[in-house]
C-alpha cells in the first residue's frame, strides 16, 4: 500500500445509534491531506447481524476505485452487531482496519450473556484477530486490527490519520456525520 502519497483516499466508517432498532453508520472519503470528497450512510439492525453487508453495501453504492483503505470504528457495532472484517476485504478487494480506543479484556463473555442461544454472533467475535497497540504521534495509543493490510502498514495508516486525540480523522469526521443525522432525524418526528 502506497501510505506516502498525498491522494491515498480511505472510507472511514463510524456509528451513531440510541435505543431504537436501527443504527446509522456514516461513512466518509477522505484524502491524506484531509481533502474531503464523498459521503454515505446506511442503516444495519441492533443486535443484529447485518454490519460487514451494509458496509460493503456503502463501497458499493460509491463506486470508487480510488479508496485504498476501510476504516472502521470498533468491531462490536450497534450492541454486538459483529464486524467480519476479513469478509470485507475479501468482497471488496480493499484492506480494513477496525480500531478501538481503549483497553478490553473482550466482549466474549458479554455476548454469551446477551446472545446465549446465538453461537454465529459468538464464533464471528472469536475468529477476530487480536487487537494490537499502536502509539500514536499524537501521545495516545489505539487498538487496531488489520485485515489485507500488514502490521506495519496498519500502523503507519493509523498514525498518519490520525492528526488529534487518538480517533482517525476520516473515522472524528464519519462520526460527527452519523450523530448529526441521528439527531435531525429524531428532531423531525
Amino acid at each position: 500500500m502506497q501510505l506516502q502519497k498525498s491522494g491515498i483516499r480511505v472510507m472511514g466508517i463510524a456509528e451513531s445509534y440510541d435505543t431504537r432498532d436501527i443504527s446509522l453508520l456514516a461513512g466518509v472519503v477522505m484524502r491524506k491531506d484531509l481533502y474531503i470528497d464523498g459521503f454515505t450512510f446506511n442503516t444495519i439492525t441492533v443486535g443484529g447481524d447485518d454490519s460487514s453487508d451494509a458496509i460493503i453495501s456503502m463501497f458499493q453504492v460509491l463506486n470508487r476505485r480510488d479508496i485504498s483503505l476501510i476504516m472502521i470504528s470498533g468491531c462490536a457495532l450497534a450492541w454486538f452487531n459483529i464486524l467480519r472484517p476479513q469478509y470485507i476485504y475479501e468482497e471488496t478487494k480493499i484492506p480494513v482496519i477496525c480500531v478501538s480506543y481503549e483497553e478490553s479484556e473482550g466482549l466474549d463473555v458479554h455476548i454469551k450473556n446477551h446472545f446465549p442461544d446465538d453461537s454465529h454472533k459468538i464464533e464471528a467475535y472469536l475468529s477476530l484477530k487480536p487487537r494490537r497497540a499502536v502509539s500514536l504521534k499524537t501521545g495516545y495509543t489505539l487498538y487496531a486490527r488489520g485485515y489485507g493490510i500488514t502490521d506495519s502498514e496498519t500502523d503507519k495508516a493509523c498514525i498518519i490519520f490520525t492528526h488529534h486525540g487518538k480517533i482517525p480523522e476520516p473515522i472524528r469526521i464519519a462520526r460527527l456525520c452519523a450523530r448529526s443525522v441521528m439527531q435531525y432525524t429524531h428532531n423531525r418526528r
